[in-house]
Formats: structure tokens, C-alpha cells, sequence
């Protein structure tokens, strides 16, 4: 027989015999202690398991593989540029301005604005009645001065021939005495007639040759005087066709011609039928089609480094020209300086002053450098992030890019890239908060 204590082998029958149990406190330190590991155990494995979900990376995004703009890193020379909106203007020497001579109404336009003219063409009638008074005062006073001339010349060679007849006269006596005295002087010689008539003669003789030059004087002072009296009135008659010539001037200027070859311009203040204008102001404006040049708005961070005489570049959206920098502006308008470009080549069709255009202008070129298409966002000198493609080009994990110069399409890379390398250039701010994506 078994040697087990009744309780133990018939616990249900000693308890309904009122058998109590026996404590056993070994056995319940081995249930706790088998409790607490397993517990212990489950604890374990749920921090491991919340450590491993939370060591778990998210997902990597994806990116539809046809939106984003992917570029090469590439080693060799680069060509830093500036790029500006602009227009095409007139150059200084293509204008021709047309102000009005004389006060005026206008009467007529027979030509409108972006119409071809030459020289001859006339643009306008203008219409001045004062001008016409002006001009019949002209005409008179002209004829008036030219007869006052004819006049004074009539009176004055008068006088001058009654000066010279005088001196004639005088001239005449001066001879027969100079003769008698010497007829005398060979006389008295021959002892015929006395020293007193001899000395009488001579005397006489020399009288005369003083009156002569004296009425020679006369002669010669008259002379004087009549040319200056005659080119005072002359003088008159001069200004009198000046004043006629510039009404003249006027009265012809009142029909408004081009001048030159051209397209007529539109003024600032358009003139119009009935309008008044005062001398000096402008009515018209002519400009020569291929004499143009580009004025370009360049950013003021950019300018600086902009010099004169550097090569650029200018897409009139028909056509590229080539031309070179001939002014800078000094001063800056809302954030831009604006720099002239003449064009050295001829305009493409359709070149008109006010086109849209869109510039470039070579600042230098560096030789050998490190070099990627110019991403969305990245200044010169900086440092950027950019997502460079995987092997496979399914992936692509952003780096650190440190850049240096920058150009309109390129920037130079310094560090964070080697050649042969491929980045997305596109704009990938919106995965801004993850490091890698998967391209689809």
C-alpha cells in the first residue's frame, strides 16, 4: 500500500470528513516564483517588441518618377551668367524728336502712331494765325530796310562825287601851279624875271599841294564813312531776312514732317485734333526700327558684378542677338538696376521698341570645376540639401550639398557630390521631413 498521507490521496474525502489541509509553503513559492518569471518574461517581450516598432523607419514616400527634374554632375568649364527681363527701346542716336516751333492748335493728323515714314512724310497740320501777322511785319519790314539802303546809297554816292569833283578841281589848280612853277624856276634861272615873281609862284605852288592832299583826305574819309553807314544799313537788311526766315521757318514747321526714316513713335502725352500747343513742346517722335537696344532689369544682388563691354545675349522670342553691355544704371528701382545692351548683330523680324525680352549677360567663365544644373532653391556660396538617385534609380537619399558660384542654369559644386553623381534639381520641399523616396 501506498505510504501518502489520506490527505493527499483523498483531499475531496478528507475535507468532507472535516479533515483540514495541511500547509505546504514550498509549493506556493514555487507557483509565485514560476508566476513572476512569466510575468517577468511578458514584460520582456512587450519592451523588446515596442523598442523594435519604434526602431522601425516610416515608409519611404513615393514620387511619381515623371514629375521631378533629375540632372547630371558633370566636370569641365562653366559659363557664370546673369539672366534679366527687359524691353527693347530706342538707342539715344535712333530718335528724332519733333517739338512744335511756335505756339499752335492742331488741326489734323494724317499719320498714326507705328505707321513707316520717311523724311518728307508730313504727320500733321498745326495752325497759327498770330504767325501769319508775324510774317507780313517780316516781309515789310525787309522791303522797307532794303529801301532805306537803296536811299542812303543814292545820297551818300551823291556827296562822295561832289567831294571828288571838289578835289578835281583842286587837283587841277595843284597841276597848273606845280607847271607854272617850274617855268618860273627855269626863268628866274635865265635871269628873265626876278626872284619876287619866282618866289611868288613857288609859293603859290605849295599852297595848293597842301589843299590837294587835304581834298585827298576828304576823298578817302567820305569813302570811309559811306562803307560804314551802308553796312549799318545792311546790317538792318540782315536782320530784318533773319526775322523773316525764322517766321518762314515757322510757317513751313506748321506742317509736321519726319524728318528722318522711320516708324512714328507714341509720345508720352499723345497730341490730338484741336489740342493747343506751346513752342518746344513735342508732338512727334520718330525712331529707326533697327537701331534698338535692350534694357534689361537685373536683379541689384546680381548687378555688381556686371562690367561694361561684357558679352551677352538677347531672345526677342523670334530670334537671338548678340550684343554687349554699354551702360549700367547706377540706381536701383524696386530691387533692380537696369543695364543696356546694344545688339552687334541685326534684330530678327518683328523687333519693335517695347518688345518683352528676355537677357543674359557672361560674367566670367570658369575652366575646370564641378558643376550641376541650378536647383529650385540654393544661393551662391551656401549650403543645400538635394536628393541624389540610387544605383537603380528607384531611390533617391538626400545629402548635403555645399555650392559655390552661380550661374542662370548651372551652380558650382564644392562638396557633397563627385562627377557622374545624379540629383534631383526639381522643387522636393514637401518631403522635407523625410531623408529617403522611392521614384515610381
Amino acid at each position: 500500500m501506498s505510504s501518502l498521507p489520506v490527505a493527499e490521496k483523498w483531499p475531496s474525502a478528507c475535507n468532507s470528513l472535516g479533515v483540514m489541509d495541511i500547509a505546504r509553503p514550498d509549493i506556493r513559492k514555487k507557483k509565485l516564483r514560476r508566476n513572476l518569471v512569466w510575468g517577468a518574461a511578458a514584460v520582456v517581450v512587450v519592451i523588446a517588441a515596442a523598442v523594435g516598432v519604434y526602431r522601425l523607419k516610416p515608409a519611404a514616400p513615393t514620387v511619381d518618377a515623371s514629375t521631378i527634374w533629375p540632372d547630371t554632375v558633370k566636370r569641365g568649364p562653366m559659363v557664370r551668367q546673369v539672366r534679366g527681363l527687359g524691353t527693347l527701346v530706342p538707342r539715344e542716336d535712333s530718335i528724332e524728336l519733333i517739338p512744335a516751333q511756335t505756339d499752335a492748335t492742331v488741326v489734323r493728323i494724317r499719320v498714326l502712331p507705328g505707321t513707316k515714314v520717311t523724311p518728307d512724310t508730313i504727320l500733321m497740320d498745326l495752325a497759327a494765325p498770330e504767325l501769319q501777322q508775324k510774317l507780313l511785319d517780316a516781309q515789310l519790314q525787309l522791303k522797307g530796310a532794303q529801301a532805306d539802303y537803296k536811299s542812303l546809297q543814292a545820297t551818300l554816292a551823291s556827296t562822295l562825287m561832289d567831294k571828288k569833283t571838289a578835289a578835281a578841281q583842286v587837283n587841277a589848280d595843284y597841276a597848273q601851279d606845280q607847271l607854272q612853277a617850274q617855268t618860273d624856276k627855269k626863268l628866274y634861272d635865265l635871269g628873265v624875271i626876278s626872284g619876287l615873281a619866282y618866289s611868288k609862284s613857288k609859293g603859290t605852288a605849295d599852297q595848293l599841294n597842301t589843299q590837294h592832299e587835304l581834298s585827298q583826305q576828304q576823298v578817302e574819309t567820305n569813302q570811309h564813312a559811306i562803307e560804314v553807314q551802308l553796312a549799318s544799313s545792311q546790317a538792318k537788311i540782315e536782320q530784318a531776312k533773319a526775322l523773316l526766315d525764322l517766321y518762314q521757318k515757322q510757317e513751313n514747321a506748321l506742317q509736321v514732317k519726319a524728318g528722318i526714316s522711320g516708324v512714328l513713335s507714341t509720345l508720352a502725352t499723345p497730341v490730338g485734333v484741336g489740342q493747343h500747343v506751346t513752342a518746344g513742346t513735342s508732338v512727334a517722335e520718330v525712331v529707326q526700327p533697327d537701331k534698338l537696344k535692350a534694357a534689361l532689369n537685373i536683379a541689384e544682388t546680381q548687378a555688381h558684378d556686371i562690367q561694361l563691354g561684357q558679352v551677352a545675349e538677347v531672345d526677342t522670342h523670334n530670334g537671338i542677338v548678340t550684343g554687349h553691355v554699354t551702360r549700367i544704371d547706377p540706381t536701383v528701382l524696386n530691387g533692380t538696376r537696369v543695364v543696356d545692351v546694344t545688339m552687334d548683330g541685326a534684330l530678327p523680324p518683328g523687333a519693335v521698341p517695347q518688345l518683352s525680352v528676355d537677357g543674359t549677360v557672361d560674367l566670367e567663365r570658369l575652366s575646370d570645376v564641378l558643376y550641376v544644373g541650378r536647383p529650385a532653391f540654393g544661393n551662391e556660396n551656401s549650403t543645400i540639401s538635394l536628393f541624389k538617385l540610387g544605383p537603380d534609380g528607384k531611390t533617391a537619399e538626400r545629402v548635403q550639398v555645399k555650392v559655390g558660384k552661380v550661374s542662370v542654369t548651372q551652380i558650382q559644386i564644392l562638396e557633397g557630390l563627385k562627377e557622374g553623381d545624379r540629383v534631383i534639381l526639381s522643387d522636393m520641399s514637401r518631403y522635407d521631413g523625410t531623408d529617403r523616396v522611392r521614384l515610381d
